[in-house]
């Protein structure tokens, strides 16, 4: 059984479930309109623990928003960059907070049931946080990824007791053995054992960032965030956060994509236009084709972002900052520092760290990984 599929009914009364297939190719206007799901089941869902003992399971969400601005050079002395710092979730990543929505929905709905196993295909954080808490929950779980995926991020997610699969490089995204389409693969050859997270296509996950990223960074920042910036892979926490600060600022909260050079995202979003996709070597961002749980309508601009800058942002939160973050908080601090120092006007501009570098001590603060790309980092943090 495939999360997301058909169960969502909008404020019209329409179905707004999607096709099973995992790669999505663009659709024009059906793509960018996606709608959350409205459902009353997310209001029993747990909250933060405020047991003052909690169980480590709770305490998904409600990360802190630290200062960064020292990382840059904005262009207005009164300008913030604060960056969310949701390394820190149980699960050491903002995935945590997907996975749980979309698993707690699943149990209340009756789609997930004891004694099915878990099926989800990632980048390697997905993964991770759904091998966790489907290990918690007493759920086997099988994740599928691609050889870009990390050894630490594979190597947790067998530590928490997952069945990993590794499929081959090189596939493109309409391979079947294409690491997101093997999960349709498996789920539809076993729909009464399985259980599909489906997160490329399953409107919780942007919904999941909807309800609980986007409220804490306007409680954060007391209402004063004026832009938003992120990268997109699902295209979930940009979708889903972006659509809650705009509705809640009435449309004055800027949000800005940031995209690694290779992606599709970035000429699709300014033409309209799928390109063939190049190699970049960040890991949970940018993608090969449009998933449905990006949602372009509430973007309104987007900056690239090389390997290089994301890694060397990398370095430097490490050595000024204290923060060892993944390839994909470099490259959203890089894209949020960018954007200050284009800024005339005072503005206060939040960002996400989406997971750790410890996650990447083989890649990004290895030496060898770092050269055997031409990378140069100035200033490395231990080499």
């Amino acid at each position: 059984m495939r999360a997301g599929r058909a169960m969502w009914t909008g404020a019209s009364g329409a179905r707004a479930g999607r096709s099973a297939a995992r790669v999505v190719a663009p659709m024009g206007k059906e793509l960018k309109t996606a709608v959350l799901p409205e459902t009353k089941k997310m209001e029993t869902l747990p909250q933060i623990d405020q047991n003052p003992y909690p169980r480590f399971r709770t305490l998904i969400g409600d990360t802190p928003l630290v200062d960064v601005t020292a990382l840059g050079n904005p262009k207005n002395a009164e300008t913030r960059v604060l960056a969310k710092c949701e390394f820190v979730n149980p699960g050491y990543s903002v995935k945590d907070r997907i996975v749980l929505r979309i698993l707690e929905e699943a149990e209340m709905s009756g789609e997930l049931r004891k004694g099915m196993t878990i099926v989800a295909a990632s980048s390697g954080n997905t993964g991770a946080s759904t091998a966790m808490i489907a290990s918690m929950k007493g759920y086997k779980s099988i994740i599928i990824t691609s050889p870009k995926c990390s050894q630490e991020k594979q190597d947790a997610i067998r530590a928490y007791g997952a069945e990993l699969l590794v499929t081959r490089g090189g596939l493109k995204p309409d391979d079947p053995e294409h690491y997101m389409n093997m999960e349709t693969t498996l789920v539809d050859e076993n729909p009464h054992d399985y259980f599909g997270v489906n997160q490329y296509e399953n409107q919780l996950n942007p919904l999941a960032h909807y309800l609980t990223l986007g409220p804490e960074i306007w409680r954060q920042t007391d209402g004063s965030v004026t832009h938003f910036v992120a990268a997109g892979s699902t295209g979930g926490t940009l979708s889903g956060t972006s659509k809650y600060l705009k509705e809640k600022s009435n449309g004055r909260v800027r949000s800005i994509m940031a995209d690694p050079i290779g992606s599709v995202f970035y000429a699709y979003f300014k033409t309209g236009v799928l390109l063939e996709p190049g190699k970049f070597e960040v890991e949970g961002v940018g993608k090969e084709n449009i998933p449905g749980t990006m949602n372009f309508d509430v973007v309104d601009d987007a900056i690239r972002v090389t390997d290089a800058q994301a890694f060397q942002t990398c370095h430097d939160m490490a050595s000024k900052e204290g923060i060892m973050a993944g390839g994909s908080g470099g490259l959203n601090v890089f894209a949020a520092t960018e954007l200050a120092s284009r800024l005339d006007e005072a503005a206060t501009i939040v960002t996400v760290i989406p997971d750790s570098g410890i996650k990447y001590l083989s890649k990004i603060y290895n030496k060898d990984y770092c050269e055997s790309l031409g990378i140069e980092i100035k200033d490395p943090v231990h080499y």
